[in-house]
């Protein structure tokens, strides 16, 4: 099947796409306004896009009535935001933050999540996260009248001591985070999953120069 973007509503083709790009990682972002009410959402555009420096990008959807939303007004405003990653056991909070609350309302309060201070920026971690990422907005890219993409250099990793298997290292256990997914449909996510592995191979014969 053929489908011409041009010629379909945006919803149709955002159904195309969160059905066939799949399992997507979570970021689940906590931001500060300018007003000091702190907001948590969850978003699934979202994957790490370099580290040299280390940087993070989120797709950051119109809302249907406002335009832009909460979170995104608040990183264009002050420049900062954390990435936290969602571990199964915290699914149902951060399903409770994805309401569509009002910008005074708080959706930590919702949730009953507790937060952290950051180190390096001013909006704060969610403490039960298994791993957070402090950010400073690289650039903001409007990709259309109500969409942004948020580019975030990382300036600062949190991650619980427990899942550290050797911290001088830098060596994670990765299954252990039993992090979520975003899967296909209205509210499908995906945990765990069989895992499989391949050897990178090296090229054998004369390399490029």
């Amino acid at each position: 099947m053929f489908y011409d973007c041009s010629h379909h509503p945006a919803q149709f083709i955002y159904k195309l796409l969160t059905a066939t790009v799949t399992p997507r990682p979570i970021a689940w972002v906590s931001t500060r306004s300018q007003d000091g009410v702190v907001n948590v959402a969850p978003f699934s555009f979202f994957n790490v896009m370099g580290s040299e420096p280390p940087t993070l990008a989120l797709g950051l959807q119109p809302d249907p009535t406002r335009g832009l939303k909460d979170t995104a007004e608040n990183i264009q405003a002050t420049g900062e935001f954390v990435v936290n990653l969602v571990s199964a056991d915290l699914a149902e909070k951060m399903n409770q933050t994805s309401v569509n609350a009002p910008p005074e309302v708080s959706e930590i309060e919702l949730a009953g999540l507790e937060t952290a201070a950051s180190t390096l920026i001013q909006p704060p971690r969610l403490a039960e996260a298994p791993v957070s990422f402090e950010c400073k907005l690289h650039c903001a890219v409007m990709t259309g009248p109500r969409q942004m993409i948020a580019i975030g250099t990382v300036v600062a990793v949190h991650i619980a001591d427990r899942f550290m298997v050797d911290p001088e290292l830098g060596h994670v256990d990765a299954p252990a985070l039993d992090l979520v997914a975003r899967m296909h449909g209205g509210g499908w996510y995906l945990r765990g999953g069989e895992l499989f592995e391949m050897k990178r191979p090296a090229y054998k014969g004369t390399p490029r120069g």
